[in-house]
Protein backbone atom coordinates (compact mmCIF):
# COMPACT_ATOMS: atom_id res chain seq x y z
CA UNK A 1 0.00 0.00 0.00
CA UNK A 2 2.96 2.31 0.46
CA UNK A 3 3.33 3.03 -3.24
CA UNK A 4 -0.43 3.52 -3.60
CA UNK A 5 -0.44 6.12 -0.82
CA UNK A 6 2.60 7.89 -2.28
CA UNK A 7 1.22 7.96 -5.82
CA UNK A 8 -2.18 9.22 -4.67
CA UNK A 9 -0.49 11.99 -2.69
CA UNK A 10 1.63 12.93 -5.71
CA UNK A 11 -1.41 12.91 -8.01
CA UNK A 12 -3.49 15.09 -5.68
CA UNK A 13 -0.69 17.57 -5.09
CA UNK A 14 0.24 17.70 -8.77
CA UNK A 15 -3.39 18.23 -9.81
CA UNK A 16 -3.91 20.89 -7.17
CA UNK A 17 -1.84 23.37 -9.16
CA UNK A 18 -4.50 23.43 -11.88
CA UNK A 19 -7.30 23.76 -9.31
CA UNK A 20 -5.42 26.62 -7.67
CA UNK A 21 -5.13 28.40 -11.00
CA UNK A 22 -8.90 28.18 -11.49
CA UNK A 23 -9.57 29.61 -8.01
CA UNK A 24 -7.15 32.52 -8.54
CA UNK A 25 -8.61 33.34 -11.95
CA UNK A 26 -12.06 33.43 -10.31
CA UNK A 27 -11.03 36.34 -8.11
CA UNK A 28 -9.36 34.90 -5.01
CA UNK A 29 -5.84 36.34 -4.62
CA UNK A 30 -2.85 34.03 -4.00
CA UNK A 31 -2.50 35.30 -0.43
CA UNK A 32 -6.21 34.90 0.30
CA UNK A 33 -6.12 31.36 -1.07
CA UNK A 34 -3.07 30.62 1.04
CA UNK A 35 -4.91 31.83 4.14
CA UNK A 36 -7.85 29.52 3.40
CA UNK A 37 -5.53 26.57 2.76
CA UNK A 38 -3.38 26.87 5.86
CA UNK A 39 -6.31 27.75 8.14
CA UNK A 40 -8.31 24.80 6.83
CA UNK A 41 -5.40 22.42 7.31
CA UNK A 42 -4.78 23.71 10.84
CA UNK A 43 -8.44 23.25 11.79
CA UNK A 44 -8.63 19.71 10.38
CA UNK A 45 -5.34 18.68 12.01
CA UNK A 46 -6.44 20.28 15.28
CA UNK A 47 -9.75 18.41 15.34
CA UNK A 48 -8.01 15.08 14.69
CA UNK A 49 -5.43 15.76 17.41
CA UNK A 50 -8.23 16.70 19.79
CA UNK A 51 -9.69 13.25 19.24
CA UNK A 52 -6.55 11.10 19.19
CA UNK A 53 -3.63 12.95 20.82
CA UNK A 54 -4.38 15.96 23.00
CA UNK A 55 -0.83 15.92 24.35
CA UNK A 56 0.28 17.39 21.00
CA UNK A 57 -1.15 20.74 22.10
CA UNK A 58 1.42 20.94 24.91
CA UNK A 59 4.84 21.95 23.60
CA UNK A 60 7.73 23.86 25.17
CA UNK A 61 8.66 27.48 24.52
CA UNK A 62 11.59 26.47 22.32
CA UNK A 63 9.33 24.26 20.21
CA UNK A 64 6.81 27.08 19.89
CA UNK A 65 9.54 29.32 18.46
CA UNK A 66 10.67 26.64 16.03
CA UNK A 67 7.11 25.94 14.90
CA UNK A 68 6.57 29.67 14.38
CA UNK A 69 9.68 29.90 12.18
CA UNK A 70 8.64 26.82 10.22
CA UNK A 71 5.09 28.12 9.92
CA UNK A 72 5.99 31.54 8.57
CA UNK A 73 9.12 30.90 6.48
CA UNK A 74 8.42 27.30 5.52
CA UNK A 75 4.64 27.21 5.06
CA UNK A 76 3.15 30.71 4.77
CA UNK A 77 5.78 31.95 2.31
CA UNK A 78 5.93 28.64 0.44
CA UNK A 79 2.21 28.37 -0.22
CA UNK A 80 1.81 32.01 -1.23
CA UNK A 81 4.87 32.17 -3.49
CA UNK A 82 3.85 28.94 -5.23
CA UNK A 83 0.34 30.32 -5.78
CA UNK A 84 1.83 33.51 -7.26
CA UNK A 85 4.16 31.41 -9.44
CA UNK A 86 1.42 29.29 -11.02
CA UNK A 87 -0.52 32.47 -11.72
CA UNK A 88 2.36 33.59 -13.95
CA UNK A 89 3.90 30.31 -15.15
CA UNK A 90 2.71 26.97 -16.50
CA UNK A 91 1.81 24.80 -13.48
CA UNK A 92 4.38 22.10 -14.24
CA UNK A 93 7.29 24.53 -14.60
CA UNK A 94 6.37 26.27 -11.33
CA UNK A 95 6.40 22.97 -9.44
CA UNK A 96 9.58 21.88 -11.21
CA UNK A 97 11.33 25.02 -9.96
CA UNK A 98 9.92 24.53 -6.45
CA UNK A 99 11.36 21.03 -6.37
CA UNK A 100 14.84 22.51 -6.73
CA UNK A 101 14.60 22.48 -2.94
CA UNK A 102 15.65 18.83 -3.12
CA UNK A 103 18.93 19.91 -4.68
CA UNK A 104 19.37 22.90 -2.38
CA UNK A 105 18.92 20.79 0.76
CA UNK A 106 21.43 18.17 -0.38
CA UNK A 107 24.06 20.77 -1.32
CA UNK A 108 23.63 22.77 1.91
CA UNK A 109 23.73 19.58 3.99
CA UNK A 110 27.03 18.66 2.34
CA UNK A 111 28.74 22.07 2.27
CA UNK A 112 27.61 23.62 5.55
CA UNK A 113 26.37 20.77 7.72
CA UNK A 114 29.16 18.36 6.72
CA UNK A 115 26.64 15.63 6.05
CA UNK A 116 27.75 12.70 3.91
CA UNK A 117 26.13 12.59 0.49
CA UNK A 118 26.55 10.21 -2.40
CA UNK A 119 28.64 11.23 -5.44
CA UNK A 120 25.50 11.16 -7.59
CA UNK A 121 24.69 14.60 -6.17
CA UNK A 122 27.14 16.20 -8.59
CA UNK A 123 25.50 14.42 -11.52
CA UNK A 124 22.17 15.68 -10.18
CA UNK A 125 23.43 19.27 -10.18
CA UNK A 126 24.59 18.98 -13.77
CA UNK A 127 21.26 17.47 -14.85
CA UNK A 128 19.24 20.18 -13.12
CA UNK A 129 21.28 23.08 -14.49
CA UNK A 130 21.27 21.71 -18.03
CA UNK A 131 17.61 20.72 -17.93
CA UNK A 132 16.45 24.06 -16.53
CA UNK A 133 18.37 25.93 -19.20
CA UNK A 134 16.48 23.92 -21.82
CA UNK A 135 13.06 24.21 -20.13
CA UNK A 136 13.46 27.97 -19.71
CA UNK A 137 14.94 28.22 -23.23
CA UNK A 138 17.39 30.83 -21.98
CA UNK A 139 18.37 31.62 -25.57
CA UNK A 140 14.81 32.92 -26.23
CA UNK A 141 12.89 32.64 -22.98
CA UNK A 142 9.18 33.39 -22.85
CA UNK A 143 8.92 32.59 -19.14
CA UNK A 144 7.62 35.34 -16.89
CA UNK A 145 10.56 36.63 -14.85
CA UNK A 146 8.49 37.41 -11.75
CA UNK A 147 6.92 33.97 -11.95
CA UNK A 148 10.37 32.36 -11.96
CA UNK A 149 11.39 34.47 -8.95
CA UNK A 150 8.23 33.42 -7.07
CA UNK A 151 8.87 29.75 -7.83
CA UNK A 152 12.47 30.06 -6.62
CA UNK A 153 11.24 31.74 -3.43
CA UNK A 154 8.98 28.71 -2.96
CA UNK A 155 12.00 26.45 -3.42
CA UNK A 156 13.98 28.45 -0.85
CA UNK A 157 11.05 28.30 1.57
CA UNK A 158 10.74 24.52 1.19
CA UNK A 159 14.49 24.24 1.73
CA UNK A 160 14.27 26.15 5.01
CA UNK A 161 11.32 24.05 6.14
CA UNK A 162 13.20 20.80 5.79
CA UNK A 163 16.65 21.97 6.91
CA UNK A 164 15.20 23.42 10.11
CA UNK A 165 12.41 20.93 10.57
CA UNK A 166 14.17 17.62 10.20
CA UNK A 167 16.76 18.68 12.79
CA UNK A 168 14.60 20.55 15.28
CA UNK A 169 11.16 19.03 15.68
CA UNK A 170 12.52 15.92 17.41
CA UNK A 171 9.88 13.31 18.18
CA UNK A 172 6.94 15.62 17.50
CA UNK A 173 4.34 13.78 15.44
CA UNK A 174 3.89 14.86 11.80
CA UNK A 175 0.25 15.70 12.48
CA UNK A 176 1.26 17.95 15.37
CA UNK A 177 3.86 19.63 13.16
CA UNK A 178 1.16 20.19 10.54
CA UNK A 179 -1.18 21.72 13.13
CA UNK A 180 1.36 24.08 14.66
CA UNK A 181 3.07 25.18 11.44
CA UNK A 182 -0.14 25.81 9.50
CA UNK A 183 -1.59 27.45 12.61
CA UNK A 184 1.26 29.96 12.73
CA UNK A 185 1.06 30.39 8.95
CA UNK A 186 -2.65 31.21 9.17
CA UNK A 187 -1.97 33.66 12.02
CA UNK A 188 0.64 35.38 9.84
CA UNK A 189 -1.62 35.66 6.80
CA UNK A 190 -4.57 36.73 8.96
CA UNK A 191 -2.89 40.16 9.05
CA UNK A 192 -1.59 40.38 5.48
CA UNK A 193 -3.74 38.26 3.15
CA UNK A 194 -6.69 40.62 2.81
CA UNK A 195 -9.12 37.76 3.53
CA UNK A 196 -11.62 40.35 4.76
CA UNK A 197 -11.98 41.63 1.19
CA UNK A 198 -13.46 38.34 -0.02
CA UNK A 199 -17.20 38.83 -0.48
CA UNK A 200 -19.14 35.86 0.95
CA UNK A 201 -21.39 36.02 -2.11
CA UNK A 202 -18.35 35.40 -4.32
CA UNK A 203 -17.98 31.90 -2.88
CA UNK A 204 -21.44 30.98 -4.13
CA UNK A 205 -20.92 32.37 -7.64
CA UNK A 206 -20.50 29.88 -10.47
CA UNK A 207 -17.05 29.77 -12.04
CA UNK A 208 -15.80 28.03 -15.15
CA UNK A 209 -13.19 25.32 -14.67
CA UNK A 210 -11.35 26.80 -17.69
CA UNK A 211 -9.43 25.10 -20.45
CA UNK A 212 -10.93 21.86 -21.71
CA UNK A 213 -13.46 21.99 -18.85
CA UNK A 214 -14.59 25.51 -19.69
CA UNK A 215 -18.24 24.46 -20.01
CA UNK A 216 -18.27 22.99 -16.50
CA UNK A 217 -19.55 25.49 -13.95
CA UNK A 218 -19.27 25.05 -10.18
CA UNK A 219 -19.74 27.32 -7.17
CA UNK A 220 -16.37 28.82 -6.26
CA UNK A 221 -16.44 27.20 -2.83
CA UNK A 222 -16.13 23.74 -4.45
CA UNK A 223 -12.64 24.18 -6.01
CA UNK A 224 -11.67 26.21 -2.94
CA UNK A 225 -12.65 23.31 -0.69
CA UNK A 226 -10.68 21.00 -3.00
CA UNK A 227 -7.57 23.13 -2.44
CA UNK A 228 -7.95 22.76 1.32
CA UNK A 229 -9.04 19.13 1.64
CA UNK A 230 -7.72 17.32 -1.43
CA UNK A 231 -4.90 19.70 -2.27
CA UNK A 232 -3.41 20.27 1.18
CA UNK A 233 -4.42 18.03 4.06
CA UNK A 234 -5.08 14.71 2.28
CA UNK A 235 -1.77 14.71 0.33
CA UNK A 236 0.02 15.39 3.61
CA UNK A 237 -1.78 12.51 5.32
CA UNK A 238 -1.15 10.12 2.42
CA UNK A 239 2.54 11.08 2.33
CA UNK A 240 2.84 10.31 6.02
CA UNK A 241 1.10 6.95 5.56
CA UNK A 242 3.42 6.15 2.65
CA UNK A 243 6.47 6.75 4.86
CA UNK A 244 5.16 4.08 7.23
CA UNK A 245 5.48 1.51 4.45
CA UNK A 246 8.34 2.76 2.25
CA UNK A 247 11.96 3.65 2.73
CA UNK A 248 12.81 7.33 2.54
CA UNK A 249 14.52 6.81 -0.82
CA UNK A 250 11.51 5.10 -2.37
CA UNK A 251 9.12 7.69 -0.96
CA UNK A 252 11.29 10.52 -2.24
CA UNK A 253 11.42 9.13 -5.76
CA UNK A 254 7.66 8.64 -5.88
CA UNK A 255 7.07 12.12 -4.42
CA UNK A 256 9.03 13.56 -7.33
CA UNK A 257 6.34 12.22 -9.68
CA UNK A 258 4.23 15.17 -8.52
CA UNK A 259 6.02 17.17 -11.19
CA UNK A 260 4.90 14.73 -13.89
CA UNK A 261 1.31 14.77 -12.66
CA UNK A 262 1.35 18.58 -12.60
CA UNK A 263 2.47 18.72 -16.24
CA UNK A 264 -0.02 16.07 -17.40
CA UNK A 265 -3.05 17.45 -15.55
CA UNK A 266 -2.31 21.03 -16.67
CA UNK A 267 -1.93 19.78 -20.26
CA UNK A 268 -5.15 17.73 -20.28
CA UNK A 269 -7.18 20.28 -18.30
CA UNK A 270 -5.81 23.76 -18.98
CA UNK A 271 -4.14 23.10 -22.31
CA UNK A 272 -0.72 24.14 -20.98
CA UNK A 273 1.89 22.42 -23.09
CA UNK A 274 5.63 22.45 -23.70
CA UNK A 275 7.47 21.95 -26.95
CA UNK A 276 9.50 18.79 -27.50
CA UNK A 277 12.77 20.41 -26.44
CA UNK A 278 11.24 21.71 -23.21
CA UNK A 279 9.77 18.29 -22.43
CA UNK A 280 13.22 16.73 -22.82
CA UNK A 281 14.64 19.42 -20.54
CA UNK A 282 11.96 18.72 -17.94
CA UNK A 283 12.82 15.02 -18.02
CA UNK A 284 16.51 15.82 -17.45
CA UNK A 285 15.60 18.06 -14.48
CA UNK A 286 13.37 15.34 -13.03
CA UNK A 287 16.22 12.82 -13.32
CA UNK A 288 18.43 15.28 -11.45
CA UNK A 289 15.81 15.72 -8.73
CA UNK A 290 15.49 11.96 -8.27
CA UNK A 291 19.28 11.62 -8.05
CA UNK A 292 19.34 14.38 -5.43
CA UNK A 293 16.50 12.68 -3.52
CA UNK A 294 18.66 9.56 -3.23
CA UNK A 295 21.92 11.37 -2.43
CA UNK A 296 21.17 11.60 1.30
CA UNK A 297 20.59 8.36 3.16
CA UNK A 298 17.32 8.10 5.09
CA UNK A 299 16.03 11.56 4.16
CA UNK A 300 13.19 12.62 1.89
CA UNK A 301 12.01 16.02 0.63
CA UNK A 302 8.31 16.13 -0.21
CA UNK A 303 6.41 19.25 -1.21
CA UNK A 304 3.36 17.85 0.61
CA UNK A 305 5.21 18.88 3.80
CA UNK A 306 4.90 15.48 5.46
CA UNK A 307 7.86 16.19 7.73
CA UNK A 308 8.88 13.00 9.54
CA UNK A 309 12.13 13.44 11.51
CA UNK A 310 12.60 9.80 12.48
CA UNK A 311 12.09 7.95 9.22
CA UNK A 312 11.79 4.17 9.23
CA UNK A 313 14.66 2.18 7.87
CA UNK A 314 14.08 0.30 4.60
CA UNK A 315 14.04 -3.02 6.43
CA UNK A 316 11.91 -1.94 9.34
CA UNK A 317 8.75 -1.27 7.38
CA UNK A 318 8.61 -3.12 4.08
CA UNK A 319 6.27 -1.93 1.39
CA UNK A 320 2.97 -3.79 1.17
Amino acid sequence: MGYVYALLAALLFGANGSVTKVVIEAGISPTQLTQFRVLGTAVIAGVILLLVDRSAFRIGRRQVGIMAILGVTGVAVLQASYAFAIQLLPVGIALLLEYLAVLFVAVIAFVFLKEKVKPRLWVAIACVLLGLAVVAQIWASDLNGLGVVMALIAAASLTIYFLVGERQVGATSPLAVAFWTTGFASLFWAFFSGWWNVRPALLAESVSLSGNLETVLLPLWVPLAWCVLLGSFLPFLLSFLALKHLSATAAGIVASSEVIFAFVVAWLWLGESLNVIQILGAVVVLVGIILAQTARSGKVIDADLALVPDLPSPDAAPAK
